[in-house]
């Protein structure tokens, strides 16, 4: 009788800014079955970098990281590796962080205090073509689907071409946010603000801040306050 092959164990890379709380997550992983920790990137552009050098069966994402954040690094990794799939693990669960991190391409999303066997079922479930969505963001989800049945709700797909990124900063904008205060908002230098803004404005041919402002409204992306 011939003696079943074990599963092949999924190869993952987690992306983490914070030394401790990385060296943590691969510290956990390692105790797991069916996991293989190949490598640990301190930023996105890590990730990114460690993703084209190793091919990973899925990424451990976090989204608020220096020089390029988990959103940005998901949207490339999905792009130039389809392969890889990308898993959200982060300490934020609010719409802000989820739905630019699933329009990225990520096709799970957990919260740091994820069990490691919910870890576990959600990478084995992006590699088998499923959702990995801890129990909380598919209420989430299923909230914001509810709203939308209920009446007009802000636009989840981006006009004119934006990316999720430059979708974010417009966003801010319209919060009437500073520079400077998105900057430290998305974790990202104000001359990379300054090229998002330069971007969105070019390909909605706004001309200044009050417009984009409008613009927001115009299209949904954001509701006037109410009373």
């Amino acid at each position: 009788m011939t003696q079943e092959a074990e599963p092949k164990s999924a190869r993952v890379v987690v992306a983490d800014d914070q030394t401790v709380v990385r060296e943590g997550i691969v510290m956990l992983l390692g105790l797991l079955p069916g996991i293989e920790v190949v490598g640990a990137a301190g930023d996105g552009e890590e990730a990114v970098a460690l993703v084209a050098g190793l091919a990973p069966d899925v990424v451990l994402m976090d989204l608020r990281m220096p020089r390029c954040d988990g959103v940005e690094a998901t949207r490339r990794i999905r792009a130039d590796h389809p392969g890889t799939q990308v898993v959200v693990l982060t300490t934020f669960a609010d719409d802000e962080s989820l739905f630019p991190a699933l329009a990225a391409g990520a096709r799970g999303y957990l919260t740091k205090d994820a069990g490691g066997d919910e870890i576990v079922r959600a990478v084995h479930s992006v590699l088998s073509g499923d959702a990995g969505l801890s129990p909380g963001i598919q209420r989430r989800l299923l909230e914001r689907l509810s709203e939308t049945e209920r009446g007009p709700a802000a636009s989840s797909e981006p006009p004119d071409g934006l990316t999720a990124r430059e979708m974010e900063v417009l966003l801010l904008i319209a919060e009437g946010l500073s520079n400077a205060e998105i900057a430290r908002r998305l974790h990202v230098s104000t001359a990379t603000v300054k090229t998002h803004i330069n971007n969105l404005f070019t390909k909605t041919r706004l001309k200044d801040r009050a417009q984009a402002v409008r613009y927001a409204y115009a299209k949904g992306l954001v509701r006037p306050p109410v009373g």
